[in-house]
């Protein structure tokens, strides 16, 4: 079974000590490979600053509409994706409210499906939330105190998307919570919580129930 997971630096394992990525045994979806076992294969597609809709003026590459298609095909055939996007959509300079990020998260879904070579299914997740005081000085200042508000009200207009998309939902910060090192980024025991969470819900997939909410 091949389950895709597209998301961004959290699913990517950036270290929040700025250390580089945690290894395989560490971030949530080398551990999902483990606990799934050898008939399960994590493909990993996770970048660090990638958003749904949004083009980052700094860096190429970023908007996950304009690379969702091509890594769909790349990888075909799925039978699973799982997405987990929006933290960067939060940035302060994007100016975007939780509604508008949740309208381009069903564009990356929409083309995602276009570009497959056969029927997946999906997971839906919203990221873990944005610390207080992640856009204070030594942090990330390009986060502020609405980014934090933002990304609080991210679950809701998810659970949304992945209805009328008859997708699965996850609410990562029901599971894990932002490291205290930079306020942003799971650490290791986030990793391993949100690991088991996804588990959970791909074995209830498994059973047919594929709209679990």
């Amino acid at each position: 079974m091949n389950i895709l997971c597209f998301g961004d630096s959290n699913t990517w394992g950036y270290r929040p000590d700025r250390k580089g990525r945690f290894d395989e045994n560490t971030r949530w979806t080398g551990l999902l490979q483990q606990k799934l076992g050898p008939e399960y294969h994590i493909i990993e597609e996770g970048l660090c600053g990638r958003t749904t809709i949004f083009q980052d003026e700094l860096r190429e590459n970023r908007r996950g509409l304009d690379m969702v298609g091509a890594t769909v095909e790349i990888h075909n055939p799925i039978d699973l994706m799982i997405i987990m996007l929006g933290t960067n959509d939060c940035k302060s300079h994007y100016r975007a409210s939780a509604s508008l990020i949740s309208k381009g998260l069903d564009q990356v879904i929409r083309k995602a499906r276009q570009n497959a070579s056969q029927h997946f299914d999906l997971l839906v997740i919203s990221p873990i939330h944005l610390g207080h005081g992640v856009g204070e000085p030594d942090f990330d200042p390009e986060f502020d105190e609405n980014s934090e508000v933002v990304s609080r009200n991210l679950a809701a207009e998810y659970r949304k998307v992945a209805l009328q998309n008859h997708a699965a939902f996850l609410n990562a910060a029901d599971y894990a919570l932002p490291s205290i090192t930079d306020r942003e980024h799971l650490d290791e025991k986030g990793h391993a919580a949100l690991a088991d969470a996804i588990y959970d819900k791909i074995i209830a997939l498994q059973k047919g129930l594929s709209n679990v909410i």
